[in-house]
């Protein structure tokens, strides 16, 4: 037999189910956020890896390996984390080593608001003709 409310409890599912809503959302948008991060950070630094192979290879300039990152980035997520790419040539324990460098901002809220800022590198030893 069903139990009858009283007036003092008409309502309370409301309350009830705002008062986890007010809990519930804001850490799955944090969820989601770590997610979005995570993701741009992963694309961003496998672009920076790959471009830094590419530059790697013999007779390749260093520029070929940072248009290649930001073909890599373009396609993979979007063209505006690929504003800042470099490259550089540097030394690694006795090593000659062609290092991308990609920095870029992802927005806090999604698509909106601060950034939080990502720096990612890729690293290849440089080839070199016998």
């Amino acid at each position: 037999m069903p139990r009858r409310r009283s007036r003092s409890e008409h309502g309370s599912a409301v309350v009830d189910f705002v008062l986890v809503l007010v809990v519930l959302v804001p850490l799955f948008l944090g969820i989601l956020q770590v997610a979005l991060v995570l993701h741009v950070r992963n694309t961003l630094t496998s672009a920076a890896a790959e471009g830094a192979r590419h530059a790697a290879t013999v007779d390749r300039p260093l520029e070929s390996g940072v248009e290649r990152t930001r073909a890599q980035i373009a396609g993979a997520i979007s063209a505006r984390f690929a504003r800042d790419v470099t490259a550089t040539q540097t030394v690694l324990d006795g090593m000659p080593v062609v290092r991308v460098e990609v920095v870029a901002e992802v927005p806090a809220l999604g698509l909106w608001g601060p950034g939080v800022g990502l720096a990612v590198s890729g690293h290849a030893i440089e080839e070199t003709a016998p």
